[in-house]
């Protein structure tokens, strides 16, 4: 039986480092809300899959005003963030059946594609999880300056959405929180989940300061 799509979209931060009294989420590039680009770039790439949009409580009502106010009315499970990005994932889980597959992606992440998307889902048949991977192209330094500096070559920086069966990552997310899951990638190797990587985008930014904002306007000209 095919597995339907659930597309987990995480915007439960408040945007502390973007320096605004508005979640970053919120704030508009081109005119459009960040979180509702993103939205409509993953309805593209799979129409039929059903959204889980996690927030913060205190801002569930703005986010249904800006829907709105911007004619926005892609239907939408939404869930309370919890402390930590794993605990806003653990809750969002809870909306999603076994038998399913279970797309994650940072709701400041507008530019991902659909071809990714469509790409990554496609893998799915064959795979237990696929996360899209770009290479490191910064020189590393070892923060011990008698250490070894790190080996670029055999680093790479995750991207999301990250993919997965629902009912492997929702086994992976009953695990104790501990400090060093940093992404979705991160509960399934711990939990012993086989990781399958795709090649990733350089637009697929993460809209996390000022300057990324000014990066994302360019982006709209091209």
């Amino acid at each position: 039986m095919e597995r339907k799509t659930y597309i987990i979209v995480v915007a439960g931060g408040n945007g502390s480092r973007m320096g605004s009294a508005t979640p970053k989420q919120f704030l508009e590039i081109g005119g459009v809300p960040i979180l509702q680009r993103t939205l409509e770039h993953l309805a593209e790439a799979a129409p039929g899959a059903r959204a889980v949009t996690v927030l913060p409580k205190a801002w569930f009502q703005t986010w249904k005003d800006l829907c709105i106010k911007h004619s926005f009315n892609m239907p939408q499970i939404l869930v309370e963030g919890g402390l930590t990005r794993f605990h806003s994932v653990q809750n969002a889980l809870r909306k999603v059946p076994d038998g399913a597959i279970a797309a994650i992606h940072d709701g400041v992440r507008p530019f991902v594609s659909a071809a990714l998307v469509r790409e990554m889902l496609s893998r799915m048949e064959k795979e237990r999880a696929v996360i899209p991977v770009v290479p490191v192209t910064d020189t590393l330094k070892n923060a011990d300056p008698l250490g070894p500096d790190p080996d670029r070559s055999r680093i790479l920086a995750a991207q999301t959405p990250q993919v997965f069966r629902s009912e492997d990552i929702k086994a992976a997310y009953g695990q104790a929180f501990s400090t060093s899951f940093t992404d979705d990638a991160s509960v399934a190797k711990a939990y012993g989940i086989p990781l399958s990587y795709i090649g990733g985008e350089r637009r697929n930014i993460k809209i996390t300061a000022p300057e990324d904002l000014e990066l994302a306007e360019l982006f709209l000209l091209r």
